[in-house]
């Protein structure tokens, strides 16, 4: 018995000894560790520096190409004033994107009990023209049928033939649904129908609007894609929000890697290739004391 114990322990020793010094061999050792592992979370802990080239100062910023449909409620709860704002959220929107007909396309669905598509993705592709659509729009005034506006956006705004352009060209399809009310029908099923489709959501909720049917609404992560405000007197504030989410900002960015990605990648490597090692050789071992073992015989 004190034979197999001391080989065990001199195959263990020799087994330690052999890869503790591969390690410092392949050039790390456990202090290397340490280091690395705090440099990397302190690289991922400090965001890059970033420095905005001047164009990114203006007030309009060049959007990724989008198929943009807004949705807006103008049910009954929605006051003429209130509506009116809801209008110049639009047109604050409309500002701040790239339109054209290779830029961004962009349709308003309009709906209470009823819904009115007020103009189509191929209907305006200048600002002036879309902007000037946008006046005219007129509140509904009844019910607040959420899910059938997001039905009749899938099924008719975001179609070819309405001017969203063909999967083959990558283009994001995104709706921004403003309400300040209850759906008075189901917006669940619907709604994960067009994000199927491939329609992301954007949800807004005004004053009373009920924010269970928002997240149910909304694509995920709902934390991006769920918004509230008090009042339609403050949802232009809005407007920099999705500014930041639908604009590609172009900038400078520099950078700051304190551990150099290329040795953090290189020691990795190093880490998998040590562990297969240790694998095959704990493997070895174990052949080594089972041989001692059957050499010893029954104890």
């Amino acid at each position: 018995m004190k034979s197999l114990f001391g080989s065990l322990v001199y195959c263990l020793f020799l087994f330690v000894s052999d890869v503790y010094g591969t390690h410092r061999l392949n050039g790390f050792d456990p202090q290397q560790v340490t280091a690395q592992s705090y440099a990397q979370r302190r690289n991922i802990a400090r965001p890059p520096l970033r420095t905005l080239a001047p164009s990114a100062t203006d007030n309009s910023c060049r959007s990724r190409p989008l198929d943009l449909v807004f949705i807006i409620d103008s049910s009954r709860s929605v006051r003429p004033g209130e509506f009116e704002k809801v209008k110049i959220f639009l047109a604050d929107m409309v500002d701040t994107l790239d339109v054209g007909p290779e830029a961004t396309r962009v349709a308003v669905v309009n709906y209470a009990s009823t819904v009115k598509i007020e103009f189509l993705l191929k209907a305006h592709l200048n600002k002036p023209n879309m902007k000037q659509a946008i006046t005219r729009i007129e509140p509904l005034a009844a019910g607040t049928m959420t899910g059938l506006a997001i039905k009749s956006a899938m099924t008719e705004a975001f179609t070819e033939e309405s001017g969203a352009r063909p999967k083959s060209k990558n283009i994001a399809k995104v709706a921004i649904i403003v309400t300040d009310g209850r759906p008075q029908d189901q917006v669940e099923e619907v709604s994960a129908a067009a994000r199927g489709s491939g329609i992301e959501i954007y949800a807004v909720g005004v004053d009373r609007a009920d924010m269970t049917s928002l997240r149910l609404m909304a694509s995920n992560p709902l934390e991006d894609h769920v918004f509230y405000v008090e009042t339609y007197g403050v949802i232009e504030k809005l407007t920099s929000k999705f500014r930041e989410t639908l604009c590609e900002i172009k900038a400078v960015v520099v950078v700051e890697d304190p551990c150099k990605c290329e040795a953090r990648l290189a020691f990795q490597m190093q880490t998998q290739a040590a562990l297969q090692e240790i694998t095959a050789r704990l493997a070895d071992m174990t052949g080594r004391v089972e041989q001692i073992e059957n050499i010893l015989g029954p104890v």
